[in-house]
Formats: structure tokens, C-alpha cells, sequence
């Protein structure tokens, strides 16, 4: 289980920090997508900066696992909220929908949040 975990929340951190740096260095092309409209500049700017934190707090070695349960929740919270935002626009199940990927973000992070809870190492 421990293999799979680790897996997942690699994975989970890849998706954060490229989500978030995308957010953060490419938004003229994110700008073009209606449901950016909901949420200022600033706000993206800000979100694209906490999904590079919390991806790297979920493989950095120094964490020793005190923070990967926070970020996990962090990003689902994000991920659930921006599943909302989206959701506003386009339920289309395309690999070029939004929706689709914070939908597998969100499962990943809830799957690494309730498995690595309590195994918070000294």
C-alpha cells in the first residue's frame, strides 16, 4: 500500500506543480477559457503559487510526511472549488476540459489525505 501511495502522490505532485506554474507563467492562455472570468488575475496568480507549494510539500524530502496529509487536503479543497467553477461551464468529458483534470486531482488528493493521515513520521 505504501508503494501505491508514494505513486499516487507523485503523480498528485506533478499535476500540482504543473497546473500550478501553468496558472502562474501561462495565463494569456488560460485567460481565453470563460470560467477564468469568475476569479480575478491575482486570484489565478495566487492559486498557481499554492499548487507549486502543496506539490512540493508532498515530495520534498525535509517534510518527512508532517505536511503531506495538509497539502493533500489543501489540494482537494482547491480542486473541489475549481470542480465547481468549471463545472459552471462545460461538463463535456474532453481531455481539453478543465473539469476533467482537478475532477482526477481531487481523487488523488483525497486518496492521499485519508491514507497518510495519522502516519506522520518524527
Amino acid at each position: 500500500m505504501n508503494v501505491l501511495l508514494w505513486v499516487v502522490q507523485v503523480l498528485l505532485a506533478l499535476f500540482a506543480i504543473g497546473g500550478g506554474t501553468y496558472k502562474i507563467l501561462a495565463y494569456d492562455k488560460i485567460a481565453n477559457m470563460p470560467q477564468t472570468a469568475a476569479l480575478p488575475h491575482n486570484a489565478w496568480i495566487a492559486l498557481g503559487v499554492f499548487e507549486v507549494i502543496c506539490g512540493l510539500l508532498l515530495i520534498i524530502p525535509f517534510a518527512k510526511g508532517r505536511f503531506i496529509p495538509i497539502a493533500a487536503t489543501g489540494l482537494l479543497i482547491e480542486s473541489i472549488a475549481l470542480a465547481v467553477i468549471d463545472a459552471r461551464y462545460s461538463t463535456e468529458f474532453t481531455a481539453q476540459n478543465p473539469l476533467v483534470w482537478v475532477i482526477v486531482m481531487a481523487i488523488e488528493a483525497a486518496f492521499i489525505a485519508f491514507f497518510r493521515r495519522g502516519q506522520v513520521e518524527s
